[in-house]
């Protein structure tokens, strides 16, 4: 089976047959800082760079224990209609059954056992006449994180409903000032969708990630195609979130070496706030979630490895990287950052990241033993910091299983 890390950066158009079906084949296996690192987690980074199998053996098999003990954590919590925390919003259930999709039980599997069944079950009454998949608001985002869903499951029935939420979020992709003209910052991304329309760099990755993953499965299944995004519209808007001066011209942009590659939540706004430049300009501070959600979105948008937008933003990420927090943002989204991380190099196929003092680090095994070390006893994650809703432990367990998921494999 294809790992993540042997896929090909693919151009558009239709791929091989070959390609894929090693990009279904891997989703349906599975689907400025200095370096951080507590004594223990450096150590193993240290021991992983000189001998990474002897490391890799051991912690696959803690990483397969805390999968497990996640999922059961999941079984007993699941709501009586079949939902993870709350009704109104799928894409928690989503994230729940992307998970056990990935996990080694999951790819292990012949059939559903009763709790995912059930929960598929209450992801198909989200489905709107309309091709969404969402009860009230938030529309995109729960439809984009039901999308991964449906694709893992890898259901023939259910590709109508699969071509059906492509074809949403498709149409929610902005066009501001004169129709069909690139002329404003915004045009090309994505927002929460309904009355929130305003494009945003987290919304458009998740729907670049679920409509580059469900294009391939149509194509693997020879459906029709209904459409596709304007790809160069979204790469354009991902391109004016970030600070990268001579590539984003917006006056925001920032010139400081600590910001130079990263990104900001959306153009003319970051939510690790502002910096004053020695010139007297005021600029947005780049930060480390979105930044990986900037580069998930470049690698979706069949951007290759060595482009200059591509390049900046991992020198970027290679000299922020820590586990201790979500670089400038502290506690605040630390799982979502762990897990766009985790999906983003494993996409790019970035085996190391390179530390400020010249040391090469295996990023898989310390992610790792960070979410086994953060694990609570009865199997579940929650954040101490409750933005984004990051206290709600489905949500949280389900991103730590999705990122162990991914480096499960691997190891």
């Amino acid at each position: 089976m294809a790992l993540m890390s042997d896929l090909p950066i693919l151009r558009r158009g239709r791929p091989t047959r070959s390609v894929r079906k090693s990009v279904v084949g891997l989703l349906l296996g599975g689907l400025a800082a200095p370096v951080l690192l507590s004594g223990a987690l450096a150590g193993a980074a240290l021991d992983a760079s000189r001998n990474p199998a002897a490391v890799s053996d051991s912690v696959r098999h803690e990483v397969a224990r805390a999968i497990a003990k996640g999922l059961a954590w999941l079984e007993k919590h699941q709501e009586t209609n079949g939902c993870w925390s709350t009704p109104d919003h799928p894409a928690v259930s989503a994230l729940v059954l992307y998970a056990y999709k990935g996990s080694p039980e999951g790819r292990a599997a012949g059939t559903n056992p009763a709790y995912i069944a059930r929960g598929y079950e209450y992801l198909l009454s989200c489905a709107q006449p309309d091709g969404g998949i969402y009860r009230t608001d938030l529309p995109s985002y729960n439809t984009s994180v039901s999308l991964m869903a449906l694709v893992a499951a890898n259901r023939a029935e259910w590709l109508p409903l699969v071509a059906r939420a492509r074809k949403y979020l498709i149409g929610l992709q902005t066009d501001y000032g004169e129709r069909g003209k690139l002329d404003d910052p915004l045009d090309g991304g994505i927002g929460y969708g309904g009355s929130e329309k305003r494009p945003d760099l987290s919304n458009t990755s998740l729907a670049l990630e679920a409509l580059y993953h469900s294009k391939r499965l149509l194509a693997d299944k020879n459906m029709p195609e209904s459409g596709d995004l304007n790809w160069a519209a979204a790469i354009r808007f991902i391109q004016h979130c970030q600070n990268l001066p001579g590539q984003n011209r917006e006056a925001w942009v920032s010139d400081d070496p600590r910001d130079r590659g990263g990104f900001v939540y959306l153009p003319g706004r970051s939510m690790a706030g502002e910096t004053n430049l020695p010139s007297g300009r005021v600029a947005l501070r780049s930060y480390g979630s979105m930044s990986y959600a900037g580069l998930l979105s470049y690698i979706c948008a069949d951007l290759r490895r060595d482009d200059p937008r591509v390049t900046a933003v991992l020198e970027w990420l290679r000299a922020n990287y820590t586990l201790e927090e979500n670089p400038g943002m502290g506690l605040q989204g630390l799982y979502y950052y762990y897990h766009t991380m985790a999906k983003a190099l494993t996409l790019c196929g970035e085996e190391a990241l390179a530390g400020r003092d010249g040391r090469t680090l295996r990023w898989r095994e310390p992610l790792a033993l960070k979410l086994i070390d953060l694990q609570r006893a009865e199997g579940s994650w929650a954040n101490e910091n409750g933005r984004w809703w990051e206290k709600d432990p489905a949500l949280v367990t389900a991103y730590a299983l999705i990122a162990l998921n991914l480096i499960h494999r691997q190891l």
